[in-house]
């Protein structure tokens, strides 16, 4: 038996890579249903194979961290690339996907893309936004493939990182990457003008190796749930809400409906942005949506 690292899952196989770089086409085997255990790729496991197209996964070792979508494990921080146009930067799916990774103890980045297309009040809507999310304590980074600009920055967050790309269809993932190593020649596709939504040119997650780090292109999406997120715990993944909340006069306070909340105070004088609180509120109530239906 040998130790290994999943770099891609594809049509029921795993692709393990061993300590010596090589790499194994294998199965699933062993009790992962009973243990309601599905290998993941980042996951380490053993394994063992005859041949390189001919092997089995046999336990798959414990997780520092996981993702469900994108279904990938053991990440060290995740880029969430979200386009200033085609798609329109959406600010509260932003706010979903950092809730996501910070819930997984994951550093989260955040690239914005296609600044290019980009001029005039939008512009500044955007780099509005960008000030706010700096001040929150969240590194962003702005980008154009087709100006070439950020892509160094982007590059140099990747040395001795496990580092996934996750963001919706269409906002330029694939070719951001294709720009930092044109050998990827990874497919892209424009957004669809009738839709309004970016293609799926991704079709599956796979860990690419990047100089001393590896970086997942992952499929795109544009919708998260919340499952194994508790409501109560919400303001953890604010920062600016959590850095105010042991200012509330109640132990425990939600910040939702609980009087003298210094949260909802600094959202009043304007030291928390309305649309912030707005999308921890939105979160709050669906989670509690969602425990209920479930």
């Amino acid at each position: 038996m040998a130790e290994g690292r999943i770099i891609k899952s594809l049509s029921g196989f795993y692709y393990v890579q061993d300590e010596n770089n090589e790499i194994f086409q294998c199965r699933g085997r062993g009790n992962f249903r009973q243990r309601k255990i599905t290998p993941l790729v980042g996951d380490f496991v053993v394994f063992e194979a005859e041949n390189k197209t001919d092997g089995y996964v046999l336990e798959v070792m414990e997780r520092e961290n996981e993702l469900v979508r994108p279904p990938i494990a053991n990440i060290d921080q995740a880029f969430l690339v979200f386009s200033a146009k085609r798609p329109e930067f959406n600010v509260q799916l932003l706010d979903k996907f950092l809730v996501h990774i910070e819930a997984n103890d994951i550093k989260p980045l955040i690239c914005i893309s296609k600044l290019d297309l980009i001029e005039g009040e939008t512009e500044q809507e955007v780099l509005s936004y960008v000030e706010d999310y700096r001040s929150f304590g969240y590194e962003v980074v702005l980008t154009s493939v087709p100006l070439s600009e950020g892509i160094e920055e982007v590059q140099s967050h990747f040395a001795g990182k496990v580092t996934v790309f996750a963001g919706q269809s269409g906002v330029g993932k694939s070719s951001l990457l294709n720009a930092i190593n044109p050998l990827l020649e990874l497919d892209t596709k424009d957004i669809s003008d009738y839709l309004g939504r970016g293609k799926h040119t991704t079709r599956h997650v796979e860990l690419i190796p990047f100089g001393s780090g590896l970086v997942a292109d992952t499929p795109g999406f544009s919708s998260l749930d919340f499952r194994g997120i508790e409501a109560d715990d919400l303001w953890l993944y604010f920062p600016e809400i959590r850095e105010k909340s042991h200012e509330c006069k109640f132990r425990g306070c939600t910040h939702v409906s609980e009087p003298k909340c210094a949260v909802k105070a600094a959202v009043e004088s304007g030291e928390i942005p309305a649309y912030r609180y707005e999308h921890y509120v939105s979160f709050f109530q669906e989670i509690k949506d969602q425990k209920r239906r479930y």
